[in-house]
């Protein structure tokens, strides 16, 4: 009897002669494979014969295809290409079926293609409806303005934020001008209740009154930025603010209801035994609550790339799961007639389903907490079932549940980061040369150890390079030293600090858990000393402008292309990814930044050394706006005063600078005041200028050569980004369209009015 070779799934059988496979693959039918091979010409018979021997799973690509039409209706700005785009997947489904119908002859020959183009089209244009959708549900229209209220309403929601000595309110509340109900979010400072501290009723279901401030939801500060306002609106908050005054608890909340008080006291409770920043850390990891962390320390955990650890997400509650079902397997194991009578496997993986979900109601129940949940359980189940745990198809479904409910989140980057690490994960694993190397063979225990350590460090610098792009997209930062960092930190984390903490909450119960929280201490110190000494390393932080939308769709789709197919047809993903790291390696660096309000501006330049130094308008206090200025303008050294800088002039009203772009020099005058100026003046140096930025509305005498972003400009265009060798102007508005979270303001009746550019202008007159 012959050996018959064994082939793997997606890779040639053996050349143009070879018998083909009679089994029908995931995409096709049996009658559709026998006749494909005599009628194949053109590019149908192409793509059927390409998915007819592929060998893929079918169900992440249908959750990639519902993931990419809710992302298109973010970035299309018009309700009627909305509809557009969904009666073209309508469309284009009906004629597929039209053009093959089942049952013909032509369905046998594109049974797969059919298939492809109906279940895709249609799960495209269900993409588009169900965000719409949730937005018109959802989504809460903002405050018109400013304003001080009188506040009294219920509470929603409390966050306690003792690093920033402060509590977070949601409450809802009836605004009685508007006729409506609202749902406002109020930074309550603790200072306000004295050494007292918050009286004890107040939580989720009190009635307070409060007087504050309360401001729309701030749109992004410059292109790129974070987008408040539209996470705002998908929350349905319709203002923000801070109290001014006093708090009075009219009705106390109900006493012991609710998992938010559980929370707090657990988190209270765990701090109180473990003092300090590592304490802060553990009640991070035991409840969610991370208000308590200081600054210093979040900043040296993002730096490092290992702020993933402090969100409870995959890592948290997979430990958590996996820890309660091999100790329920474990303990029932030592029951002989139990063994012998009950599937411990399936006790152990309930016990884990409950644990889990116990872990994620316990911990705020956010997306990313319950998308991981999910996934734990599907993970479970396959257990069960004798299925396989980590696949593509567990994967596929715990995306599809997530966008279903929170279709919002396919933009966000927790989302984005969280399933391309898994993906990339399971990619890796499946992979031929890895599972050659991690297969078992007769070696010393260390040679075991050696391999096993070399996969966690492949690993981690795999996962480091698949969350790369959207990192450097998000957030325009991204620790360099990630992947050597969270060879040890994840470790120390999942397989000492968190089974520590939980023993010692057990233990707590007969007064006994202080060993286990002194080890804790020294653990999460650890931790931090790593984060620390990465951060501070020379070239820890890549700060990055922002990257094109175009560079971020190759890097995705090049990154799907690897991790989804199978065989060697993947390798063709390298090469959107190679394109889009030229890009993104061609970034232009913006020349000025406006705020949406004008008194922000920053100026990239260069200094004598050569190094590239951010000029600012303001020495502004806020570290946040600091922060945006440095990120998006990817400089790392701290802003200078433009008063500092060699060659520029100011006054009490206007500073002038020239600067040398694109071959020319360019002469900006910039407002950094609301003193009075004769108008004769302004006129005369608007005249001499390229470009005038100002926070105050100016008047029509006022022409400068290229751009007047005054007041009125900036209302419609929100903050911009100005590349002058290429003339080009991006605006906050370019990327808003007319989405519910979106409003241009009414125009203003100025008795001198002038003609300003419209907001998407990109060469202005």
């Amino acid at each position: 009897m012959r050996d018959v070779p064994i082939i793997p799934i997606g890779e040639d059988p053996g050349g143009p002669d070879a018998a083909p496979d009679p089994r029908p693959g995931p995409w096709q039918s049996a009658r559709g494979l026998s006749s494909i091979g005599g009628r194949s010409g053109g590019l149908a018979g192409r793509a059927e014969a390409f998915l007819a021997g592929a060998g893929f799973e079918r169900a992440p690509w249908l959750a990639v295809v519902f993931a990419l039409g809710i992302i298109t209706w973010f970035t299309l700005p018009h309700p009627w290409q909305w509809l557009a785009a969904m009666a073209g997947g309508a469309g284009l489904s009906l004629a597929a079926m039209a053009l093959w119908p089942p049952g013909s002859a032509a369905d046998e020959t594109r049974a797969n293609l059919r298939l492809a183009v109906v279940a895709c089209a249609a799960i495209f244009a269900f993409g588009v409806a169900t965000v719409w959708a949730r937005s018109a549900i959802v989504g809460a229209e903002p405050i018109a303005r400013p304003a001080v209220v009188l506040i009294e309403g219920r509470v929603l929601g409390r966050e306690d934020q003792p690093a920033e000595e402060r509590l977070r309110l949601t409450l809802a509340m009836r605004d009685a001008k508007a006729g409506r109900a609202r749902k406002v979010r109020v930074n309550v400072p603790l200072a306000a209740f004295g050494k007292a501290g918050p009286p004890a009723g107040l939580a989720e279901g009190a009635v307070v009154r409060l007087r504050a401030r309360l401001m729309p939801p701030a749109s992004p500060m410059l292109p790129g930025s974070y987008d408040f306002v539209r996470a705002a609106w998908f929350q349905g908050l319709s203002a923000t603010g801070t109290m001014v005054g006093r708090l009075t608890v009219i009705t106390p909340a109900p006493e012991g209801e609710g998992l938010a008080r559980w929370q707090r006291a657990l988190s209270a409770h765990v701090r109180a035994a473990v003092p300090g920043s590592p304490g802060a850390i553990a009640a991070a990891f035991a409840s969610g609550d991370r208000g308590g962390i200081a600054k210093a320390d979040e900043v040296a955990m993002r730096d490092s790339g290992l702020t993933h650890l402090l969100s409870i997400s995959g890592l948290h509650v997979s430990a958590v799961i996996a820890a309660a079902y091999f100790a329920v397997l474990r303990l029932l194991a030592l029951w002989p007639a139990l063994a012998l009578r009950v599937r411990l496997p399936i006790v152990a993986a309930a016990a884990g389903a409950l644990v889990g979900i116990a872990y994620t109601l316990l911990t705020g129940a956010e997306v990313p907490t319950v998308r991981s949940c999910v996934a734990a359980l599907l993970v479970l189940g396959a257990l069960v079932l004798g299925r396989e745990a980590l696949s593509l198809r567990m994967v596929a479904v715990a995306a599809g549940f997530v966008l279903l409910l929170w279709p919002e989140s396919a933009i966000g980057p927790s989302f984005q980061m969280s399933f391309a690490a898994v993906l990339a994960i399971i990619a890796l694993s499946n992979s031929t040369p890895v599972r050659a190397f991690l297969a078992p063979r007769d070696e010393p225990w260390w040679a075991r150890i050696g391999r096993q350590t070399v996969i966690l460090f492949v690993t981690g610098v795999v996962i480091e390079l698949a969350l790369m792009p959207i990192v450097l997209f998000h957030f325009h930062r991204a620790g360099m030293y990630g992947a050597l960092a969270n060879v040890v930190a994840i470790p120390l984390v999942t397989f000492v600090a968190m089974p520590l903490i939980a023993l010692a909450l057990v233990f707590d119960l007969v007064g006994a858990g202080w060993p286990f929280w002194w080890v804790v201490e020294r653990a999460l110190a650890l931790l931090l000393w790593i984060a620390h000494l990465t951060a501070g390393q020379a070239g820890a932080v890549r700060l990055m402008p922002q990257i094109s939308g175009l560079a971020v769709a190759l890097f995705a789709s090049g990154g799907l292309w690897l991790a989804l197919w199978r065989g060697q047809v993947r390798l063709a993903g390298l090469v959107p990814v190679a394109a889009a790291s030229v890009m993104v390696a061609l970034t232009p660096v913006p020349d000025i930044l406006v705020a949406g309000d004008g008194q922000q501006v920053g100026i990239t330049m260069r200094a004598r050394d050569g190094t590239l130094r951010l000029v600012s308008l303001r020495d502004s206090r806020s570290e946040y706006t600091r922060d945006n200025l440095m990120e998006l303008a990817g400089v790392g050294a701290e802003p200078v005063p433009i008063a500092q800088w060699p060659g520029a002039r100011c006054t009490s009203a206007f500073c002038t600078l020239t600067i040398a772009r694109g071959g020319r020099e360019w002469a900006l005058l910039l407002g950094r005041g609301r003193s009075q100026v004769e108008e004769r003046a302004l006129a005369a140096a608007c005249a001499e200028a390229d470009i005038v930025v100002a926070e105050r509305f100016l008047p029509r005498s006022c022409r400068p050569r290229w751009l007047k972003a005054d007041r009125r400009f900036l209302e419609r265009s929100g903050g911009i980004a100005i590349d002058l060798a290429a003339k080009r102007i991006t605006t906050v508005a370019q990327g808003q369209g007319e989405h519910g979270w979106w409003r241009e303001p009414e125009p203003r009746a100025w008795p001198s009015r002038p003609a300003s550019p419209a907001p998407a202008t990109t060469t202005p007159q």
